[in-house]
């Protein structure tokens, strides 16, 4: 009788630790949503006054308290224009609810970037030239990208590759 119940008992342990083997383990994810780059719909764009002209961007990212998005339209997607660092309008991600009790989240953002000026310093003078005003058929533009949650968390900033821009 003894040997029956150690061995039930034995059997109970090992049923019990691969039933707990199978359990789906949460992300383990950092609280500040963290990004990465992964593509762009092309790399060359008209500059604004020659017509609206578009790219989509692709990130990726992970949060680890799944409070991303906002459920009025807030910045979210934090833009700069790499060439001089100046801000460009920021863009909303949708509210996405927080889900369970683990909350990490992972996914991907596909957003619409406009196209900008060229842009051209005169090399004498220092002189800031842009759109219509610059003596160049072609520039080029890159942009770094950040994303904020709810708590206010920044992620990481990423770059995008360099982005031809038809001036004329």
């Amino acid at each position: 009788m003894k040997k029956t119940v150690f061995l039930l008992g034995i059997l109970s342990l090992i049923v019990l630790a691969a039933a707990f083997q199978f359990c789906v383990k949460p992300p383990n994810y950092p609280k500040e949503p963290v990004i990465e780059f992964l593509n762009m719909s092309k790399n060359l764009m008209r500059q604004t006054p020659l017509g609206t002209d578009t790219i989509l961007i692709t990130i990726s990212f992970t949060d680890g308290d799944g409070d991303l998005g906002f459920e009025e339209a807030s910045e979210s997607i934090l833009i700069k224009d790499g060439r001089d660092n100046v801000s460009r309008p920021s863009l909303s991600i949708p509210y996405i609810e927080q889900q369970g009790a683990g909350n990490g989240i992972s996914g991907e953002i596909t957003f619409e970037l406009t196209s900008t000026c060229c842009i051209f310093v005169d090399p004498v003078t220092g002189f800031k030239r842009a759109c219509a005003d610059v003596p160049m058929a072609m520039d080029s533009v890159f942009y770094k990208i950040s994303i904020k949650d709810r708590a206010g968390n920044i992620s990481n900033e990423i770059r995008t590759p360099w982005i031809g821009l038809i001036c004329k």
